[in-house]
């Protein structure tokens, strides 16, 4: 049972190719149903890992990892079939190698090894999952309830993910100091 956390981040970087494939087929229905047990990984292998007492160094590392390469791959895919807007797609790309490139800086030029989530940023990857399950359902059902949820989505996604990057610059730039 300790191992069931990284086994669920494990699972989430599996289902990612799975679930780029089916956007770039627009296999709709299969892609929500993948990026919902994706999302739901993410939920669960956090909450399993303080309820198992189950942390891990391999864990604190892959689970965002996961949730960045997750994210990314299915903005992109869900930006080349257009269920996504592009600039959606480039802001979510930017910050993610934005948080990327300083923390390579951060390893290369400083003593810093630990580079915890925030609070922001963990609000930021549940905005863009149900963002991703928002585009994805009203490609599935156009002009229902899904659609009209479509621009609230995007504002949503977009404003905390631009938050927690400079939420993120400002931290990283308090530390490198420090």
């Amino acid at each position: 049972m300790r191992h069931l956390p990284n086994l669920l981040t494990l699972l989430r970087l599996a289902l990612t190719p799975w679930a780029a494939v089916c956007i770039l087929r627009q296999e709709f229905g299969t892609a929500l149903w993948v990026c919902a047990a994706a999302g739901l990984s993410d939920a669960l292998d956090g909450w399993l890992a303080r309820k198992l007492d189950a942390r891990s160094r391999f864990g604190a590392y892959m689970d965002p990892i996961s949730d960045k390469i997750l994210l990314v791959t299915v903005f992109l895919a869900l930006g080349a079939v257009h269920a996504a807007p592009r600039w959606l797609v480039a802001l979510v790309l930017g910050r993610d190698l934005l948080i990327l490139a300083m923390a390579a800086i951060a390893l290369a030029f400083t003593s810093i090894r630990d580079f915890p989530p925030s609070l922001w940023g963990k609000i930021s990857t549940h905005l863009q999952v149900y963002a991703c399950l928002i585009f994805l359902s009203a490609n599935i059902w156009p002009g229902s309830v899904w659609s009209s949820a479509v621009p609230v989505a995007t504002a949503a996604a977009a404003a905390g993910t631009a938050w927690s990057g400079l939420h993120y610059v400002y931290t990283g730039i308090r530390r490198i100091r420090s």
